[in-house]
């Protein structure tokens, strides 16, 4: 007596939290090709339901990630103070800070200078030296391809002897990050926000309040439609500011004189 045929069946996707996934699977010779190629159409359309719901998840995974570096360290400030809850931000981000040890009567503070930097070593992890300098401002924060987004600045708005701010090639600073830095309009001397790709024009604008900055860098900006322009714009905003992205000046003066010798050639007989 022959053997009886066994035939492939798939169990049906089930619900495990919020995702989908196939639970098993046993394959065996199917009854036909035509019954093979229906559950073969099947599988891959589940599949590739699986597969949005993979990739769905992993957002949302991305998204919490970010609101979780960007949480405010409201009990270290409460214990250590803004300036050790700022520099404790910057560092578990990946950042660097630097402090002022110059004329401040803290013991501990002598120790300190010649090496004002503080950096963490890529994984967020640093020495905590900087638990010592509760009453040392910091005037200097790296936070170049830190993760930083709007809720995260509430960290940094308490420094308020900030100098010096590096946001460059972060990807979660926009126009709204922007809005909120008038609140270190009376210390911040320097700002870079290169390579930020959500700062728009209408971010710029909001620099205005900014009338203390020396030197400022908004080069590589991709959401920017008229770089040139907007520099110009920029300028005439910030008089005693240093604009950096002589790129799009250039760029700019280079179409104008374009367009003169287009404007100055004959016309053709």
């Amino acid at each position: 007596m022959a053997a009886p045929r066994a035939s492939l069946h798939l169990v049906a996707p089930v619900r495990n939290g919020s995702t989908l996934g196939i639970r098993g699977m046993s394959t065996v010779a199917p009854e036909g090709n035509q019954r093979k190629g229906g559950l073969l159409l099947q599988f891959l359309a589940d599949r590739f339901y699986d597969v949005e719901a993979l990739r769905d998840y992993l957002f949302r995974k991305q998204v919490s990630k970010v609101h979780q570096k960007n949480r405010s360290f409201t009990y270290i400030k409460e214990q250590y103070g803004p300036y050790v809850a700022g520099a404790y931000f910057i560092l578990k981000q990946g950042g660097a800070v630097k402090y002022d040890s110059k004329g401040t009567s803290q013991p501990s503070a002598s120790r300190f200078r010649g090496k004002e930097w503080i950096r963490s070593n890529g994984r967020g992890h640093s020495t905590l030296e900087f638990l010592h300098f509760q009453a040392v401002p910091v005037e200097a924060v790296d936070a170049s391809d830190c993760a930083i987004n709007y809720q995260g600045l509430d960290n940094l708005l308490a420094l308020k002897e900030l100098q010096s701010l590096s946001l460059q090639r972060c990807p979660h600073v926009d126009d709204w990050c922007l809005s909120r830095l008038y609140q270190l309009a009376d210390s911040l001397q320097e700002l870079s926000l290169a390579g930020c790709p959500q700062i728009s024009e209408r971010g710029l604008a909001c620099l205005h309040h900014l009338q203390n900055l020396r030197r400022l860098d908004i080069s590589d900006l991709p959401a920017v439609s008229n770089p040139g322009l907007t520099q110009i714009l920029v300028e005439e905003m910030l008089p005693n500011c240093e604009v950096l992205g002589t790129d799009w000046a250039q760029g700019l003066k280079s179409g104008l004189e374009e367009q003169s010798r287009d404007t100055a050639s004959p016309m053709p007989v």
